[in-house]
């Protein structure tokens, strides 16, 4: 017989497998499958006229992935959004890790204030942030070429000139996602012992070298974190030219993403779900890179 104490731990394990019951299902039927389900259509040249039979789709291998490569404007799209991350990543890390700083040592009244007030756009829907966004990049009357007018400086066509589209959207992104990086790093910044400082102080070690040897390398976990996020979001980057310029001018800022959904509104299912998955690898690929390189070493 089985003894009272196993009796209670089957009970247990009974009762816990019921309980995430739920949770399994469904994310089987609205993960897993969905999942799973794309990377075979990646391989098939499934388009919407095949949804009433899924079964007589054409197997076609690689070709989906070779004619991704091979489309000029998903090229395009990919040099956009290697742009958007390269400049994107650190404006917007360091503009969070700056407020940090700056909240947690220069600021010591009204601190929650203006730490609700970092954090708003990130909870700000992006279509409110895109009709600010608008009026201030105006060409002719919007607010920051006025101010550049007020010093002689003659703004350029922000959203309508290929040059200056993609630089509007990644100040746009930095300003509406460096709240959750600054928060982070605020935890961060806050975690580090002062005793460090203060010994460093009483030996002569000035601000600057005291943040760039003491706290920088105690930042170092927070950093990889806070990076590898920001950039997993931003090669995903999606909704600011959806709403902004619709990729334009002349595909100046069409994101890998966006083209990958376009291709899924025509129908083109399987072609979007190679492209879809040739973002999952390069974000895998950027992950891994971003490990290596800021991983702490033993």
């Amino acid at each position: 017989m089985s003894s009272p104490v196993a009796v209670r731990r089957r009970g247990a394990e009974r009762a816990a497998w019921f309980l995430i019951l739920p949770f399994c299902l469904l994310f089987l039927v609205f993960t897993a499958w969905p999942v799973v389900q794309s990377l075979f259509m990646s391989f098939t040249d499934t388009r919407n006229r095949d949804l009433r039979t899924p079964f007589a789709v054409e197997f076609v291998g690689l070709e989906n992935f070779l004619k991704a490569f091979a489309d000029p404007i998903f090229r395009t799209a990919a040099v956009n959004t290697a742009y958007f991350v390269l400049v994107g990543v650190p404006l917007t890390l360091a503009i969070a890790l700056a407020a940090a700083v700056v909240l947690d040592k220069g600021i010591n009244r009204f601190r929650a204030f203006f730490r609700l007030g970092f954090y708003t756009p990130v909870i700000t829907s992006i279509v409110a942030v895109a009709v600010v966004w608008r009026f201030l990049l105006q060409d002719e009357f919007g607010l920051i070429n006025t101010v550049l007018g007020w010093v002689g400086i003659d703004g350029p066509n922000w959203l309508g000139d290929p040059d200056w589209s993609m630089p509007a959207l990644i100040l746009m992104a930095a300003w509406r996602n460096f709240g959750t990086a600054m928060i982070i790093f605020l935890a961060g910044l806050q975690a580090v012992p002062a005793s460090l400082h203060e010994a460093a102080s009483i030996d002569g070690a000035g601000a600057f070298s005291r943040f760039r040897h003491i706290t920088l390398p105690l930042l170092r976990p927070t950093i990889l974190f806070v990076s590898v996020t920001t950039a997993i979001g931003y090669l995903q980057f999606f909704e600011e030219p959806y709403v902004m310029t619709n990729g334009g001018p002349l595909n100046s800022t069409i994101s890998a993403s966006m083209y990958a959904y376009r291709q899924f509104g025509f129908g083109n299912y399987g072609y979007a779900s190679a492209m879809s998955y040739l973002i999952f690898v390069v974000i895998a690929v950027v992950t891994a890179l971003q490990f290596r390189l800021l991983r702490e070493r033993g």
